[in-house]
């Protein structure tokens, strides 16, 4: 596997107080690689809790994971077996969406007598769905967006969901489960892009997160204290008409150490239609009309099971 550093072309951005080289930095990131660091934001303490609570459930009895395991009726909650361009990922994760919406109260699933794991996790949600609203101007300023059409492409708390992500060493499926499972995949978490706004991610120390940039090829997303990761997504790339890349990313498998990161994922409102946004497309929009429901429908079903093709991607919407 390719390692390169990526530490002078994945910009710091002060979210508090951007100065307009680290804006023109940001510009540049966006057009490449789709990757750039988060300072500024006030949130180490809410961080730091949030890191120990999802370590002390991924370090949990078998039991109290298979307590909350998602099921085919229910996404949310924990899984150990999940797919990326069809083969399993190397990782297990615990999923939940907004806690303040009242259906979610009938699909968020929390482990019984770990009552600090549930109010930490509502506390960064409530937090970091403010902090990506604020992420999100800074990228539709950066992109010469403002007023009325800046705040119609906004992304939506009702619609966004938190990962808490443990990557092991090897399979986390244990050896008597493997049986009629998809093979495990050559990388940790496989090349792929997100489908939302953007995802703001928290990871660790350990190192593995790698972004695919067509001039520099892969890049390391190096771990730095104190900055939380940002990567543009689907949705974002589409309203830009391509001027702005989504992050092609993949995660290299963990040799001597674990590995935990903590994404949350900032889509578009549930009702929303996905299109180039018009001054930015000069005429010459690259996608066609799509709806945000359409597009997820899609990208989850393969998840859950090898369908037996590819993802669906934004490419599949491009116009001729």
């Amino acid at each position: 596997m390719s390692r390169g550093t990526g530490s002078a072309l994945v910009p710091v951005v002060d979210i508090a107080d951007p100065s307009s080289s680290e804006t023109q930095a940001l510009d540049a990131a966006c057009r490449d690689h789709g990757f750039f660091l988060l300072s500024g934001h006030g949130l180490d303490a809410l961080i730091a809790k949030t890191f120990a609570v999802g370590q002390e459930f991924f370090d949990a009895d078998r039991s109290v994971k298979e307590s909350v395991r998602r099921s085919a009726d229910n996404p949310l909650g924990y899984n150990d077996r999940e797919l990326t361009k069809r083969l399993r990922d190397h990782k297990e994760v615990f999923d939940y969406v907004d806690p303040r919406r009242e259906e979610a109260r009938n699909f968020n699933r929390w482990p019984d007598g770990h009552d600090d794991f549930q109010q930490t996790l509502l506390d960064f949600f409530d937090a970091f769905a403010d902090l990506a609203q604020r992420t999100t101007d800074l990228v539709h300023h950066t992109l010469g967006l403002d007023g009325d059409i800046a705040a119609t492409h906004r992304g939506s708390r009702s619609a966004s969901a938190v990962r808490l992500n443990h990557y092991n060493i090897g399979d986390p499926v244990p050896d008597g489960e493997r049986d009629g499972l998809a093979n495990l995949g050559e990388v940790a978490l496989g090349h792929h892009t997100d489908p939302g706004v953007l995802t703001l991610l928290l990871q660790d120390d350990t190192g593995g997160l790698q972004a695919d940039s067509p001039e520099h090829g892969w890049i390391d997303i190096e771990p730095q204290p104190g900055t939380i990761v940002v990567n543009l997504a689907d949705s974002l790339q589409v309203w830009s008409n391509d001027i702005y890349r989504a992050a092609v990313h993949r995660v290299l498998p963990m040799s001597s150490h674990t590995r935990m990161s903590i994404p949350f994922f900032f889509n578009p409102p549930s009702g929303s239609t996905l299109e180039p946004i018009d001054v930015l497309a000069g005429g010459t929009p690259h996608y066609r009309s799509f709806t945000w429901r359409e597009f997820m429908s899609a990208r989850n079903a393969d998840n859950y099971a090898d369908l037996g093709e590819a993802d669906t991607q934004i490419s599949n919407y491009a116009l001729s």
